[in-house]
């Protein structure tokens, strides 16, 4: 659509100055392209190829549209159909363009987001890291043709285990435009309005290239298609495989890299899977990975525990990254509890007096854990993360 958008403002600078031959080469290559737009996108194909017949009438009679007051005098008695008049034609494109923007607004006023996260910023997952940095890198640097960096990486694995970190480490590092999208994000009640908000988000997306668009739970979305999923469903579908399969962007340096996470990649529709071709099982932390997320989770306390023996615990209780995350901030509010008694009393002061006053802290402790590790349950059970690795060895790579 941006290939579009660019022959018709092309277009429009030739009609303003009477550049009727290049005005025509302008009107057939829209319609070439519309048509090129069509056979991508099944459930809009009759839109588009409607808009290429106009804008083939449009350089059919570009004589007309320089010139109406001559062209009504020479055929007076002739009435053309409203919508088979270029102005019209014109008029129409004008409208699909003011909705586009519509969209696109929408796009870039709730889906962008400024990340400053970074790859050190996120404890283990080495092996992942590297892969997406070597993806970063690749789409940098000049080489020949036949050497191409992945488009689309599928994130799977259980819940919390940092899937949107990585995505927003791969934003804030590359200082890329970040958009960060959820299946409420894109879903209308309106019909056909979801299809148009993922096409919108693309069109963003190069334009601000580089771009990372990362799609969470793309389950909520592209669930199997046959499990009756609705007609508004299957277009949006279709528009974000569309999308996916990158077609505008082939041949181009700049970089649109989609993630999509997914904590149950067994339900994904099968035409979804075949667009990424790098699927990436992220699995729990281990006992290396433990340590230093608990190191990242308590930045700026002492650590004064047995710290092998508390990530040894971790792992045995099966705790996600998210788990860690809320392990340590229980344990750091046992230790603020136990510092500073009747805490709660406070309450009572003006904010201004509040920032008067420090809080007092002391280092973490064993104890300060035995008593986190009380409150902080995993929901995952080994046949879970059987599954996960199962799912991962016969369709990840």
């Amino acid at each position: 659509m941006s290939q579009f958008k660019r022959a018709k403002k092309e277009y429009e600078i030739a009609k303003e100055k009477k550049n009727e031959s290049i005005a025509k080469k302008k009107a057939l290559e829209c319609a070439k392209l519309l048509r090129q737009i069509a056979k991508y996108d099944g459930y809009n194909e009759k839109s588009y190829l409607e808009k290429a017949k106009k804008w083939e009438l449009v350089a059919n009679n570009i004589e007309e549209v320089f010139n109406p007051s001559k062209a009504n005098k020479s055929k007076p008695t002739k009435k053309s159909a409203p919508s088979n008049k270029p102005n019209s034609s014109n008029t129409t494109e004008d409208e699909a363009e003011d909705e586009i923007d519509k969209f696109k607004n929408f796009v870039k006023n709730n889906l962008i987001q400024k990340s400053t996260m970074k790859w050190d910023d996120i404890g283990g997952l080495e092996e992942v890291k590297q892969l997406m940095m070597e993806t970063i890198v690749i789409s940098a640097l000049q080489k020949p043709a036949s050497i191409q960096p992945w488009k689309g990486i599928l994130l799977f694995g259980p819940p919390g285990t940092g899937k949107t970190l990585l995505a927003s480490a791969c934003a804030g590092s590359l200082e890329a435009t970040f958009f960060n999208v959820k299946a409420s994000s894109v879903s209308s009640k309106y019909y056909g309005e979801s299809s148009k908000i993922v096409s919108a988000l693309y069109d963003v997306a190069r334009e601000l290239h580089p771009s990372i668009v990362f799609i969470d739970e793309i389950d909520a979305l592209t669930t199997k298609r046959s499990d009756g999923i609705s007609e508004a469903s299957r277009r949006m579908l279709s528009t974000l495989l569309t999308e996916l399969d990158g077609f505008q962007d082939k041949g181009s340096d700049r970089l649109i890299l989609t993630l999509s996470a997914t904590n149950t990649p067994w339900d994904l529709d099968e035409a979804v899977l075949s667009r990424f071709s790098r699927r990436i099982y992220i699995p729990l932390p281990d006992k290396e990975a433990t340590k230093e997320i608990i190191k990242i989770n308590t930045k700026g306390v002492k650590l004064n525990v047995n710290l092998d023996e508390i990530a040894d615990k971790c792992v045995e209780k099966l705790y996600s990254g998210r788990d860690l995350k809320n392990l340590c901030q229980d344990a750091i509010w046992n230790m603020i509890r136990d510092v500073n008694k009747d805490l709660y009393k406070m309450a009572n002061l003006s904010y201004k007096e509040l920032k008067r006053r420090k809080l007092k802290t002391r280092a973490l402790t064993d104890d300060d854990f035995e008593e986190a590790f009380k409150k902080i349950k995993s929901p995952l059970t080994k046949s879970e993360i059987e599954k996960y690795e199962k799912w991962g060895e016969e369709f990840g790579g």
